[in-house]
Parts: C-alpha cells; sequence; structure tokens
C-alpha cells in the first residue's frame, strides 16, 4: 500500500504541473517497455508491456497493454550442492489503459499520468531444485480483474514510467502442487522504453 500511495503522489504532482499540449490527434503509436518490478512481499524482477495506443487528443490516449512480469524472492543459494531454492511469482496482463499528457510549449519533455484496467492470469511457486522433476504436481494459477496506476515522462520518442499494479493475493504451491501459505502479487514497476508512430508533438 505504501508503494501506491508514492505512486498517487506523483500523478497528484502531475496533475498541478505543466500545461497540456501533446501529440497529434488521431495518429496510432505502439510502445515498449521494460524494466524492474518491486513486489509487495519483497524481492524483485523484470517486466515486459507492448502497448499500442490511439491519440483520441492532442493530449490524451488510450490503449492496450500487453505484458507480464517474473518476480523472485527469498531466494537462497547452496553452493555445496548446487542447488537453490525460494519463490516465484509470475503473471501475464492484458489492459486498456489511458494517459494524460501534460507539456510546455516549445518543449520535447512531456510527464503524464494514467491508469488501467484488466484482466491477469497469476500464479506463486515455491521452488526447490533438490526436487526430483518426478515428484512436480500440477501447478495451478488464477485469474482476476488487475487495475493500474501510473506516472511518468516522455522525451522525444524515450519513455520512463511508474506503475503500481493492483493484483489479488494468491495460494502459494510448491512444487508438489500443496498448497503451503497465501502469496501478495501486486507489485511497483519502474520501465524504460520507447514508442515509434504518434505524429509530433505540437507546440
Amino acid at each position: 500500500m505504501k508503494k501506491a500511495m508514492f505512486v498517487l503522489a506523483i500523478l497528484y504532482f502531475f496533475c498541478f504541473t505543466g500545461l497540456a499540449n501533446a501529440q497529434e490527434k488521431g495518429k496510432f503509436r505502439i510502445g515498449l517497455d521494460l524494466g524492474y518490478t518491486v513486489p509487495s512481499a519483497g524481492g524483485g524482477g523484470i517486466l515486459y508491456y507492448l502497448e499500442p495506443k490511439y491519440n483520441i487528443k492532442e493530449n490524451m490516449n488510450i490503449g492496450l497493454r500487453i505484458g507480464g512480469a517474473t518476480m523472485a524472492r527469498d531466494v537462497v543459494y547452496i553452493q555445496s550442492t548446487d542447488d537453490a531454492t525460494g519463490k516465484l511469482s509470475a503473471n501475464g496482463i492484458i489492459a486498456l489503459t489511458y494517459d494524460y499528457y501534460f507539456k510546455k510549449p516549445g518543449s520535447n519533455f512531456a510527464p503524464f499520468i494514467g491508469a488501467g484496467l484488466g484482466w491477469a492470469r497469476f500464479g506463486s511457486f515455491e521452488v526447490d531444485t533438490t526436487i526430483d522433476p518426478d515428484d512436480y504436481g500440477t501447478l495451478s494459477t488464477n485469474s482476476a480483474i488487475a487495475p493500474m496506476i501510473r506516472a511518468g515522462f516522455e522525451a522525444r520518442k524515450f519513455r520512463l514510467g511508474l506503475d503500481y499494479n493492483f493484483i489479488p493475493k494468491s495460494d502459494l504451491v510448491n512444487l508438489q502442487g500443496d498448497v503451503i501459505g497465501i502469496s501478495a502479487n501486486s507489485y511497483l514497476g519502474i520501465a524504460i522504453g520507447f514508442y515509434v508512430g504518434g505524429g509530433k508533438w505540437r507546440n
């Protein structure tokens, strides 16, 4: 929740800075973002987003975010046996998004705020490489509605974003398929990327 409040504070800041004036209305663009995740349960991981968008006005667009994240925590490496244990979470998300841009005349720097609502498929597993693969069970996954809020900035065709993804808790299972606890799946994402299309920033 603290991470979500941090993102909301950034959204509030951007709402009161800059002048709205962004890209060309009626243009399509496609963006690709890669970054790092900070799970609410601790640890870290990677994220990846592909996002086609349409500029409904010069200072706002709608899009479809397709991607996901893979995160690890409590990883322990056993050097003597070359084995490892830890917890792994993974999700795939498809979401409708909306972004609003703030831009000063004559500048290619444009802060933005945004939000999204989509569908996520996710699971959390305890991994132990000392277990014989023949003993692996069926690993279950869950699906749920997954809201998202974000903020950041664009400079020419490059983009830096900070987002918080609200994903429900789920069962934590081991490799035998047994439920051994509950896992928190929400995470903060920090991503850099670029986009093509969208027209030119207007002054």
